[in-house]
């Protein structure tokens, strides 16, 4: 697809909402949720993506129901387990941000294996964040670069916007952000890589997001005009003012 995003960020939002429409727990909504990102996953590196990060587990999640907390961890597992198969032999390659340490080691020893076993894969680069929060990320970001300025015997003159990405969990920042079911915020997701990503919000529910829809937002994407500051004039000068 012709300017296509490189890298995509999801909020996979709206699942229970799809649930409760139909009449059904919300427990069906995310695992209809779980098609829909199979779904997206299969489509994705046909349009050109190569990064594709996703919100499954947010760290202010925990406070949802304890029932609910525990039918979410389980789902993933499931999830990883059944699809871990597929997505090596298409040639996905998993990474994992976020504290998984809050999680089960029964989880911790799967998303281990399913990083293990796709290191080598060179297609699409799946980024899951589980118990993740950008705040979180922020704070923990910047205390790994006061240890290593530390170690350098360097004191905070030596700090950078380069030198905080370089401790960041994920470095890589996306061209385009997608939130579905109809809430117009970021809920603590990748604060600092979206700072120039284009925002596209959706009111359709994650479990109708389909292949069609993922292309209504690359389509909207490639109408956009990415300036990082500059004016059209000079993008339309190769990056020259007048």
């Amino acid at each position: 697809m012709k300017n296509a995003p490189q890298h995509v960020a999801i909020v996979m939002d709206g699942n229970g909402r799809w649930a409760r429409h139909r009449g059904l727990p919300r427990v069906a909504g995310h695992e209809a949720g779980v098609e829909a990102l199979r779904t997206v996953l299969r489509h994705a590196p046909r349009c050109g993506v190569s990064i594709l990060t996703v919100y499954v587990f947010s760290s202010e999640n925990w406070q949802r129901p304890a029932a609910e907390v525990s039918t979410l961890v389980k789902l993933f597992m499931r999830a990883l387990t059944n699809n871990l198969d597929e997505l090596f032999e298409n040639n996905v390659r998993i990474s994992f941000i976020g504290d998984r340490t809050a999680f089960p080691e029964t989880l911790q020893t799967l998303t281990q294996h399913a990083v293990s076993r796709t290191t080598e894969n060179s297609g699409l680069k799946l980024v899951v964040a589980l118990n993740y929060g950008g705040r979180q990320e922020l704070v923990a970001a910047c205390k790994r670069l006061c240890e290593t300025l530390q170690a350098r015997g360097q004191d905070c003159a030596a700090v950078s916007e380069e030198a905080l990405t370089a401790h960041l969990e994920l470095q890589s920042c996306p061209d385009l952000f997608i939130r579905t079911g109809g809430e117009l915020r970021l809920s603590n997701f990748l604060l600092w890589q979206l700072a120039y990503s284009e925002l596209y919000f959706t009111d359709v529910y994650w479990p109708d997001f389909d292949a069609a829809e993922f292309d209504k937002a690359l389509a909207w994407y490639a109408r956009r005009q990415r300036r990082f500051g500059r004016t059209s004039e000079q993008l339309c000068h190769g990056g020259n003012a007048n």
